[in-house]
């Protein structure tokens, strides 16, 4: 019956159209009123101490990078690297587009960021070399979600704050599978492109490929400088963000000089908007939480799921399909913060290691976000590209069968996920 209550008054809410965050107060008031619990004081605290956490201060400031970055000529300087690269081969935008998306995702973490930067750069190029509209918005989909697994990942330190997983494990575990991800991409475009008869542009000089590396120079020093950092202890993943932060801005400023003092209100004012909304939803989702602990919904989940319990690759088979199924309607924070309570004890309980978990779940998630209807990457490509929803679904497609592809083949042998985590980890 509490389970009953939770999901039906959650559900109810988002069917007419309440926005997350308040559907989630909703169900933890329902909730509060099945347990005989309410108390709008409690309410208030919850609410207040959901938001009150050291590591997600990490989230504004990887937004405000990653909004610097985009605007002060960092994500551009990425994108004439991987051109100068790979550009002259057959179907040599695609590569550009997933390396720069790659190297992208290690600046900023965000979907939408990395999905709306190669779409503005990069959509014209493609189609006015003769890719296909559709199919080129359906890879930049399908490369913009690497954002968030490769480190530094938002929706990483999210779900290591909602399920007390180290978020530096959590980084470390998820780089080989973002490159696995990228890997897939670059196969199936290889597949998709090979009877195109386009005319690649010609191969780049190697002073024009050095040019092109000294320009991104000190925008690849970033990823560096996080990854070193984390790994040898210099600084937490917080701190981690602020110095992402503060090293765009040094260098959109006064390096690149491409982001003038005056634009860098609308910057700053672009990113606290986009932290108000997520940081509104965590705490929003923490109420949820505390409830779901007192109502002792996992042990009810587990009791469930007691048949597969001791089959660690069935469960998580039945794990990602149901994560799956919730990822074509809600987006991928709200889906972080109302499975992770629930799915997290399950997952102890079969002794399934939590940083596996954690980036196999955000993997799922990250694909959620070009699965339709809902798909947020999806409405961005069509948005920044003008383009028709129904075409960039229809291009997307090959590209999120392959993603999945990669993830079933991640549950099917652990160790593609978990030895590499080892090896960056320690």
């Amino acid at each position: 019956m509490t389970i009953a209550v939770f999901l039906g008054s959650l559900l109810l809410a988002i069917a007419i159209g309440m926005p997350i965050a308040f559907a989630l107060l909703a169900s933890g008031v329902a909730l509060m009123w099945q347990l005989d619990l309410f108390d709008a004081q409690i309410l208030a605290q919850n609410l207040i101490g959901g938001a009150d956490s050291f590591p997600l201060l990490a989230v504004p400031f990887f937004m405000l990078a990653g909004e610097i970055m985009n605007a002060g000529g960092l994500s551009r300087r990425i994108v004439n690297l991987a051109m100068a690269l790979v550009g002259h081969v057959r179907g040599g935008l695609g590569y550009v587009t997933i390396m720069a998306g790659c190297l992208l995702s290690a600046l900023s973490g965000s979907a939408v960021a990395d999905a709306a930067a190669l779409t503005a750069l990069l959509l014209p190029m493609m189609v006015s070399a003769g890719h296909d509209k559709a199919r080129s918005g359906g890879l930049i989909a399908a490369t913009g979600i690497i954002g968030p697994v490769i480190p530094p990942s938002i929706g990483l330190v999210i779900f290591g704050v909602a399920a007390n997983v180290s978020i530096m494990k959590l980084f470390m575990a998820a780089i080989v599978p973002g490159l696995l991800i990228g890997g897939a991409l670059w196969v199936t475009w290889a597949w998709l492109v090979r009877k195109e008869k386009i005319a690649p542009p010609p191969r780049k000089s190697a002073a024009e490929i050095l040019a092109a590396a000294r320009e991104a120079g000190w925008a690849l020093l970033l990823p560096v400088i996080i990854l070193v950092g984390l790994r040898m202890g210099v600084f937490t993943p917080t701190e981690a963000a602020v110095v992402a932060a503060v090293y765009a801005l040094f260098v959109a400023t006064v390096v690149y000089r491409e982001l003038p003092f005056a634009a860098l209100r609308q910057v700053f004012v672009n990113s606290a908007k986009t932290s108000a909304l997520v940081m509104f939803l965590v705490a929003a989702a923490m109420v949820s939480a505390w409830l779901i602990t007192v109502a002792n919904l996992p042990s009810k989940v587990v009791e469930l799921l007691q048949p597969v319990m001791d089959h660690k690759i069935l469960l998580m088979m039945a794990i990602m399909l149901l994560v799956m199924a919730v990822g074509t309607a809600m987006d991928m924070t709200p889906t972080i913060l109302i499975l992770t309570p629930v799915l997290m004890p399950v997952v102890t309980a079969a002794g399934i290691d939590p940083v596996y978990f954690g980036v196999m779940f955000i993997i799922n998630n990250s694909i959620g976000l070009i699965t339709p209807p809902v798909g947020v990457v999806l409405n961005v490509v069509a948005g920044v590209g003008r383009m028709r929803m129904d075409d960039v679904t229809r291009g997307v497609l090959p590209f999120m069968a392959a993603e999945f592809a990669i993830m079933f083949l991640m549950v099917l042998f652990p160790p593609l996920v978990t030895v590499p985590a080892r090896w960056f980890g320690g």
